[in-house]
Parts: C-alpha cells; sequence; structure tokens
C-alpha cells in the first residue's frame, strides 16, 4: 500500500510540472498562430472546469487504488500461478502492453454501455481539443477494476499495475491537442497519435466510437475500431452538454438513466438502459417518439 499512495512513487507527480508548462507553451503558440476560428485554443470557462475536474480526479483515482488495492494482492498472492520479476526490463514491456490492452476495452466498453457512459461522458463534453481538454478526467473510474483483473492473475505485482496505468496516462495527454498534424507514418500505424485521437473526440457520425487505444493504435486497427482522419472532427457531445457546473458534467447522465430506469416498465426495458448502448430506447417507445442518441 505504500507504494501505491506514495506519491513520490506516482509518474503523474513528476509529470504533472510538464503538463502546465506544455499547456502554457500552447496557448502561447495559438496565440501566436492567431487563429480565427473560435472553435480552436482555449476558453477561460471551458479550461477552468477541465482543470478543475483533472484536480478533482485526483481524489478518486487514490479511492478506487485503494478500495481496489486489496483485491489484486489476494488475486495476485493465492491465485497467479506464478509472480513475474519486476526487476526486469521485459517485464515492464509485458505490463504496459497488458494493461495498454486491458485499457483499450475498458475504453470500448465506456462508449459502447450506457452504465460506462454515463461516467466517461464528462471527457467528452468539451467543444474544444487541447491540453486542457486532456486534464477533464472522470470521477467514476470504477469499473476500470474489472478489466485490470487479468493481469494480477497473469503474475503481474498489483504496485507496479498502476505505476503503469500513470505512465499510459501521461502519454495520453499528449495526443490531445491540435497542434500535431499527422506524424511519420510508422508511428502512425503503431501509436495512438493526436490525428487518431482527434478523432476519437469528434462527434461527426463517421468518427463515433472509433481510435479507442491508450498509447498503441494497433488495438483499434486489429479489432475493427479505427479511422482515419479525413476532416477536422466537431469536438464535444452529439448533445451538447451547455453547463460548466461540475457535478452536471459528472453525474447528469447517472441521474437521467435513473429517470429512464424509473419511467419504464419491465426489467428487460430497465436493464436496457443501463446496459444498452447509449441512445438506447425500448423499440416501441422509440418507434413513437423518436430521439436523437443521448451521445
Amino acid at each position: 500500500m505504500d507504494e501505491v499512495l506514495d506519491p513520490l512513487k506516482n509518474p503523474v507527480t513528476y509529470a504533472a510540472p510538464f503538463f502546465v508548462l506544455t499547456i502554457l507553451i500552447e496557448i502561447g503558440a495559438l496565440r501566436w498562430l492567431d487563429h480565427d476560428d473560435t472553435t480552436t485554443g482555449y476558453a477561460f470557462k471551458d479550461a477552468r472546469a477541465s482543470i478543475s475536474m483533472g484536480v478533482g480526479s485526483v481524489f478518486f483515482l487514490t479511492a478506487f487504488k485503494v478500495s481496489t488495492f486489496f483485491a489484486f494482492v489476494a488475486i495476485y498472492t493465492y491465485l497467479a500461478p506464478w509472480q513475474l520479476p519486476t526487476d526486469t526490463w521485459w517485464y515492464w514491456v509485458l505490463v504496459m502492453i497488458g494493461l495498454d490492452l486491458g485499457y483499450y476495452w475498458h475504453h470500448r466498453f465506456s462508449h459502447r454501455v450506457r452504465v460506462g457512459w454515463a461516467g466517461h461522458q464528462a471527457h467528452h463534453s468539451s467543444e474544444f481539443m487541447n491540453f486542457g481538454t486532456a486534464l477533464r478526467q472522470k470521477w467514476n473510474p470504477w469499473f476500470e477494476f474489472f478489466f485490470w483483473l487479468p493481469l494480477p492473475l497473469l503474475g503481474f505485482a498489483p504496485w507496479t499495475i498502476y505505476v503503469a496505468f500513470g505512465i499510459n496516462l501521461i502519454y495520453q495527454f499528449y495526443v490531445h491537442t491540435e497542434l500535431v498534424d499527422r506524424m511519420w507514418r510508422p508511428i502512425e500505424y503503431v501509436f495512438n497519435t493526436p490525428s487518431h485521437h482527434r478523432v476519437h473526440h469528434g462527434s461527426d457520425p463517421e468518427y463515433l466510437d472509433k481510435n479507442y487505444g491508450g498509447i498503441l493504435i494497433i488495438w483499434d486497427r486489429l479489432f475493427g475500431t479505427f479511422t482515419r482522419e479525413e476532416h477536422r472532427p466537431t469536438y464535444g457531445l452529439t448533445r451538447q452538454v451547455d453547463t460548466y457546473n461540475l457535478l452536471r458534467l459528472q453525474y447528469g447522465d447517472y441521474v437521467q438513466m435513473v429517470r429512464d430506469v424509473r419511467g419504464t416498465r419491465g426489467v428487460r426495458n430497465k436493464m436496457g438502459y443501463v446496459f444498452g448502448p447509449p441512445g438506447w430506447e425500448p423499440q416501441a417507445e422509440h418507434e413513437e417518439h423518436p430521439v436523437l442518441p443521448r451521445r
């Protein structure tokens, strides 16, 4: 537990000053480039909301680490057929790849299942794409537990899983920008890049539910969720939230989900509102009262 809670053992602690410096450099570059498009760059209220969500997420991620640590240790100690050595270079390559694969499936779940989307949509609620938006983190990381479970079972020490996740987060910070165009083709083919991640944040129909990768984009290529950036995306949700209230941004979709469940009849319909895709509705009601998906 000391390894998990010690901020000096968390890679994000060392990256935080560079996050701030990078944001300042991006703001300066955008002003120097003098963009005419008002959706490019930063808006004060939007950036303030993003940074506030990032600060709040530190508390929730810490709570997540504490609440999951003992389960991971028990699995690692009593169920794993072996315990991999943490002092080898190949161990860290494997744990990074394993965690990134788990991140892909968790990220895909968060977009395809409404109860997951209710927590994740806060990160997509900004209509801007910049390094500030990268800090617009969710306060509900609880489902990640299930997607990380295979790692301690395969013999990866629990504390290293959190370190690998910190490195994964740091990498993803730097793909939230419009200032970097496409990169060298081999990099674009293997790694998640700003171009790929701009697609992921797009609300255009052709960009929805694409490019889930954290560090590696090869998962999207393998599992059929990759789309190339063909035009500048329209960022945000298909139904913009039009609020900077942090509680509404983080929990508004949960409130609506509960209302939908309470307002329908039948176990199947109630389960559909929770575990169906975002925008799911009972077929009969949907035919009488068609609505746009809540994305």
